[in-house]
């Protein structure tokens, strides 16, 4: 099973698919400068349990890394997705309070 994430930036949102079939998405808000508020992620029926979700948060925080973004987890999947990898992507989180990456 191979997993693609691509952003539809038209439609504010990252997509997961397998075989061409769209089995996730991750919907985000674009913040001031290069930050995106991730606002929600959504596994389709028949594709939950399957790491469909993880790997598309991955797919998320990479691009976000190469596009040098920041961001902003609203969702609690993202949220507790970086409890758990902060090591790898804890530099990407935006301080929303502040308006400045944490220290």
């Amino acid at each position: 099973m191979e997993i693609t994430v691509t952003d539809v930036s038209d439609e504010q949102r990252y997509e997961a698919r397998i075989d061409g079939d769209l089995a996730g998405y991750a919907s985000y808000l674009r913040g001031v400068g290069n930050v995106l508020v991730l606002t929600h992620t959504e596994i389709l029926p028949g594709y939950e349990g399957r790491g469909v979700a993880s790997t598309l948060i991955r797919g998320v925080l990479d691009d976000a890394r190469h596009r040098q973004r920041k961001v902003v987890p609203v969702c609690p999947f993202v949220t507790r997705f970086l409890d758990r990898h902060g090591a790898e992507y804890g530099d990407l989180i935006h301080d929303a309070s502040t308006g400045a990456p944490p220290e």
